[in-house]
Parts: C-alpha cells; structure tokens; sequence
C-alpha cells in the first residue's frame, strides 16, 4: 500500500504533521474567546460592522462563516491542497467545478460514474453548451481517442461508482496536463485518508461530504479543493454568488465526523475485504468488485496510489434482477437505502436506485448489481447477513 502519512499535509509551525493529527486539529484551534477546545456553532446570518466596510472578517454568513472556515482549512489540509471550498452538497461542489467551463468546452469522464454526475452533466451543462465524452478511463488510448481540440478538463472516480474501477491518477495528469486540461478526481469513495489525488498529479479534488468525511449519515454537504489559485478564486466567488453554502451546524457535524476518518477507514477496509472474499466463495454470487482482490483489473494500480482499497464492494447475483432485489430486501444488517460510507452498513441496488438516471444511456448499470457500503459492524455479522440473504433466492 501506498504511505500516505502526511509530510504532504499542511504545516504546523516548522512541523510537518500527520494525518490523523491534522483530522483533529487543523483549522480547529481553541476558540480565542472562551478556551472552547471544538469550533463553536456560529449560527448567524449576519455579522456586526463597526463601520462601513469595517468588519473582523465575516460580513454575511452566505459569503464566509467562522464555522464553515474551520471545515474548510481543515479538510484543505487532509487533501494537500492551499485552499478548500465547502458547499451544501457534493453535486453542489461538481456544479461549481462546472461552472468554470464555458460554451463550447470539452469534458472527458469515465464510463463507471455516479449517476447524479452524469445527470448533472447530461441535463444541466450540455444544454448551455458545454460537450462531454465518457470513456474507460483505465484505457489511456481510449482517453486520446476520445481527446478533442475543446477538451479542458477530464473528470475522474477512482474508485469508481458503482463498479469499483480504478484510473491512474497520475498517468492521467501527465495526459491532460501535455494538451492544457485539469484534472479533477471525484475523491469521495477513497477519502483523502486513503488517497491524495494532488499528491498524484490532479488539479482539483471534489467531495460529497455526506459520505465518509461525515460518516455517520447525518449531514449533507460537498468540498472542493485545489492548489491552483486561479481555480480557487473562481470556485470561491461561485461559492458565494450561487450560494449553495452549507449552514454552521452542517459544517460542525462534518468537522466532528472528520476527527475520526482515520481510524474509521482502516475498519472500513478490513470489513470490506471480509465482505468480499465471503462473496467470491458464495455459489450465488457471480462477480464481485473490490479493488482489494487480487483478480480485480486495477488491484496493483490501486495498491500504488491508494493507502488502503475502501469500503465499498459491489456484486452481481447470479440469477439475475429478480434474485438481486430478492437479496436487497432480504438483509437485516445491511439497510436497504441510498447513500454510503457511514458507520452503519447499507445495500443497494444502483439499476433502480442512485443510477436510475443512466438506466436508459451507455452507462446503464447491470440489472443484476448490488452495491455494499460496508459499516463498522462485526464483519462475521455483516457476512452472515448477506449468505442468509442469497438463501433467500434459492428457498424462494
């Protein structure tokens, strides 16, 4: 695995600090006017002036908040970047990122891609002109081939969602960045604790929050990040004229969850491999997508870049969508509901679920596929959970 213990990281003083570390405290000193050792909840619209234009640096909650900066400084630091930008949600943070192309413009993205990105792109930003390719991103030719004189900008999942594919961060940077495009990497599934895409070569990461930064299902919110400063500004500006911020009480529930992503991840990881190794071996189970078997397409490239494979898996029943949604319906552990990467488990099925909204395009899920966010339970529970659920098809 790839060591990804933050010399990358933000510096406090002239120490450079690790991961976990920065979790708990980056952005997050004590409050100066009362000792509080948590950023306290500012929760106003408006701040005090004390003359025209003179204020202590926030003027309008829309525009900056104390508690949203805290989040913002502090999840620039996990991510390696300078500067950080918070929103009220994940395709909140992609929209804005979107925003900076303009009529004409050329986008290249993966063929394995949450589906809210895909509609996000499909329905919102084609129609006002900007142009869009997907393609396997594990097949750099397939990128060139699909390279146009427009492109300016390739978007990356890695791992993807709901497959599990794996792009070579850096192999992309070096393509894009010889014909003048950003990189942008979805780096939600991962999480910064897991993989730094700017280490790699990337030149802006996104996050929906909601998932692991958060991680206990609670909030919903979006991050962009990125050290170009010329991106900063005009992601910081987009932040404040569209305004889709997220309020200081989301702000406070993310910054909480963050604390313990570290620790979080690594059982997320050992989880997920128990999960589906037991997948593998079950006669009712056709594939199973995991980066961490060694049978999956991208194993080493993942091992490389990646300081562990995840806590998604995602599998194919044998018998088809029937017997998929049989075993949807049929776990106790497991929830059946949209979303990931909170501490309880969930099940879904992407075909009718979260990519609905690609059903009818190349992009159409397998009807067969069920995506696992694997939880923090017992991961003897969370096995013993799925094979009561596959002998459900076959006692029905």
């Amino acid at each position: 695995m790839a060591d990804q213990r933050s010399d990358e990281g933000a510096q406090f003083g002239e120490r450079s600090l690790g991961f976990e570390t920065l979790a708990v405290h980056a952005g997050q000193p004590p409050d100066p006017a009362t000792g509080a050792v948590v950023p306290p909840i500012y929760q106003t619209s408006t701040f005090a002036q004390s003359a025209v234009g003179a204020h202590q640096g926030y003027e309008y909650s829309r525009s900056g908040n104390p508690t949203r900066s805290a989040l913002e400084s502090c999840l620039a630091a996990l991510e390696g970047a300078t500067h950080g930008s918070a929103f009220s949600s994940g395709l909140a943070a992609e929209d804005a990122v979107l925003r900076t192309l303009t009529h004409g413009d050329h986008v290249v993205i993966g063929d394995d891609v949450y589906g809210g990105t895909y509609r996000l792109l499909a329905q919102v930003h084609a129609p006002a002109g900007v142009q869009f390719t997907s393609v396997a991103l594990g097949d750099p030719a397939s990128v060139l081939a699909a390279w146009r004189p427009s492109t300016r900008m390739l978007w990356v999942e890695t791992p993807s969602n709901p497959l599990l594919r794996i792009a070579d961060i850096a192999v992309l940077a070096e393509l894009a960045h010889a014909r003048g495009a950003k990189v942008i990497v979805d780096n939600t599934f991962a999480t910064p604790y897991l993989q730094q895409p700017l280490a790699l070569g990337a030149d802006v990461v996104v996050h929906s929050t909601t998932k692991y930064l958060g991680g206990h299902s609670d909030v919903v919110g979006g991050f962009v990040a990125t050290s170009d400063p010329e991106v900063a500004d005009r992601i910081a500006y987009l932040q404040n004229a569209v305004g889709a911020v997220p309020g200081p009480f989301d702000c406070f529930l993310v910054l909480r969850g963050v604390k313990t992503l570290a620790v979080r991840m690594e059982r997320h990881c050992t989880n997920a491999q128990q999960v589906a190794e037991a997948l593998v071996a079950h006669p009712g189970v056709d594939r199973v997508y995991f980066p961490g078997l060694p049978t999956h397409a991208g194993h080493q490239i993942a091992a490389q870049q990646m300081r562990g494979f995840g806590g998604m898996v995602s599998f194919t029943v044998r018998g088809g969508e029937s017997d998929a949604l049989t075993v949807a319906a049929s776990t106790s552990i497991f929830t059946l509901a949209e979303s990931l990467g909170a501490v309880e488990s969930l099940i879904e099925h992407p075909h009718r679920m979260t990519h609905a909204s690609v059903a009818d395009s190349a992009l159409a899920v397998d009807p067969a596929l069920l995506r696992l966010s694997v939880g923090l339970e017992s991961a003897d529970d969370l096995v013993s959970d799925l094979h009561f659920a596959l002998a459900a098809v076959d006692s029905g």
